[in-house]
């Protein structure tokens, strides 16, 4: 494996968070808190994971690269990585504090903030997968 594979890796892991935030909402819908609680703790750990290695290759490679074709899609790709980029700085304490406010089993204000983290952090998890599949797979920049 080399740097070049990470954001193929990163995909992965974005997917891996969106399943795990998933099946947390499930779990917690049926009442099944352990289950809730490691599927949870598993998006995190995924996301601290994804985040090591966004960090390695953008650190690493020192390019960004521009979706410039098709040129008539660009402006629809943009939205998605801006709201995807802005989530993604906004979404990091929010969901330190909502893992907090569960660590402490503050549950009625880890419920509270978990109404606005849940659906901002599967948010920024799926659009990381779609900015990889458009500028990677649909429609890769040369």
């Amino acid at each position: 494996m080399t740097i070049h594979d990470l954001p193929a890796v990163n995909a992965t892991l974005n997917a891996l968070s969106a399943i795990f935030l998933t099946l947390g909402f499930i779990f917690i819908k049926r009442g099944n808190k352990i289950a809730h609680r490691n599927c949870m703790i598993s998006a995190f750990v995924t996301s601290v994971i994804f985040l090591a290695c966004y960090l390695t290759y953008h650190l690493g490679v020192k390019t960004v690269t521009h979706f410039v074709k098709p040129e008539s899609f660009r402006p629809i790709y943009l939205v998605i990585l801006f709201t995807h980029f802005i989530l993604a700085m906004v979404i990091v304490p929010m969901i330190l504090v909502t893992l907090w406010r569960a660590k402490k089993q503050n549950f009625e204000a880890h419920k509270k903030i978990a109404r606005w983290t849940w659906p901002l952090w599967m948010y920024v998890s799926v659009t990381g997968v779609i900015v990889y599949v458009l500028l990677y797979q649909i429609f890769p920049q040369k």
